[in-house]
């Protein structure tokens, strides 16, 4: 799988449902209504995230890969 920027993760969440619940920084904060989960995605401008900080949100977000495409 090749990375995607935050700013591209930030909208497949909310397609899914995430909600963005604050902003600290350049770190978009985004829970879910029912979950404890909360999922914190950097969004450095279209810098690409790194392959293990991606899986661990896709999984933490029960989303896969074809969810964000």
């Amino acid at each position: 799988m090749s990375s995607i920027s935050g700013k591209q993760l930030c909208r497949a969440l909310e397609k899914a449902g995430w909600q963005l619940r604050r902003i600290h920084g350049s770190h978009h904060i985004y829970g879910k209504d029912g979950s404890v989960v909360r999922l914190t995605v950097p969004v450095h401008g279209n810098t690409p995230l790194k392959i293990g900080l991606l899986h661990a949100l896709l999984k933490a977000a029960a989303l896969r890969e074809e969810d964000v495409r």
